[in-house]
């Protein structure tokens, strides 16, 4: 255990350094809330990052993938949020690609905790795993091509909410949500009804950025940039602290 809390800590501070050092020549100015905005977002993903690698020695052998690639979905954030702040200071423009490369690793990871932590406890089908991964893709491709200016905005708002709105009926009324109703484990079903609402709730911020920034024109790119970085700090960190309270809740059970 303990050379694993090593390695993890080594891996992380590895990543903080080697970033660290392409971002070196990026200051920023005390006024550019923005700016400051990313660098702040970025140390709470290392230091989530640190956290999750170092607490997956501390849970059952059946939960370690889950908390390994919630630690991989804070870790890749870092590295990308380091990246869009480089590109916000040095030129004011907002970082799509970048944003976007980011998330479409880490939302299919997270997507894919969802059948993860189902599978740590009981055997459940690989179909969940492609269809939640198919949508989180549909999803996120729409977006992009939308806020890149690739298709119509309106068209790629409907594409991205024809791929959240099938996740929703998958966790909620389609086999992963009847696997987990049939799981009979308490903690799971808390932790799994918490990600359900992080992803509903949390992440419809999302959907409104999109709307009043590139529909409506209601917003300027400074506030769709806090507010996209806000959202990502709450959902990612925060679905990894729940996938973690559901991976030690249940090693101690089973270490009882």
């Amino acid at each position: 255990m303990n050379k694993l809390k090593t390695l993890a800590i080594a891996f992380v501070a590895l990543i903080g350094v080697s970033t660290a050092a392409n971002a070196a020549e990026v200051f920023l100015a005390t006024d550019d809330f923005v700016g400051i905005s990313f660098w702040l977002i970025s140390m709470g993903m290392l230091a989530a990052t640190a956290f999750f690698f170092m607490e997956q020695a501390n849970v059952a052998a059946q939960w370690r993938k889950s908390v390994n690639v919630a630690g991989l979905v804070t870790g890749i954030a870092f590295i990308h949020y380091m990246y869009m702040r480089a590109v916000w200071v040095e030129t004011g423009d907002t970082p799509t690609v970048y944003r976007y490369i980011d998330w479409l690793i880490t939302v299919p990871l997270q997507l894919v905790e969802f059948y993860l932590i189902l599978s740590a406890v009981r055997k459940v089908p690989s179909g969940i795993f492609w269809r939640i991964l198919i949508g989180s893709l549909v999803m996120l491709i729409g977006g992009y091509c939308g806020e890149a200016g690739f298709i119509n905005p309106m068209l790629g708002f409907v594409i991205g909410m024809a791929g959240w709105i099938y996740i929703l009926y998958e966790i909620f009324s389609g086999e992963a949500g009847k696997s987990m109703a049939k799981s009979g484990n308490k903690s799971l079903v808390t932790a799994f009804s918490a990600l359900r609402m992080i992803f509903t709730v949390g992440w419809a911020i999302y959907t409104l950025v999109y709307i009043f920034g590139y529909l409506t024109g209601g917003i300027d790119d400074a506030a769709l940039n806090v507010i996209y970085n806000l959202a990502d700090f709450v959902n990612k960190i925060a679905f990894g602290v729940i996938i973690w309270s559901c991976a030690v809740a249940n090693s101690g059970r089973s270490r009882a």
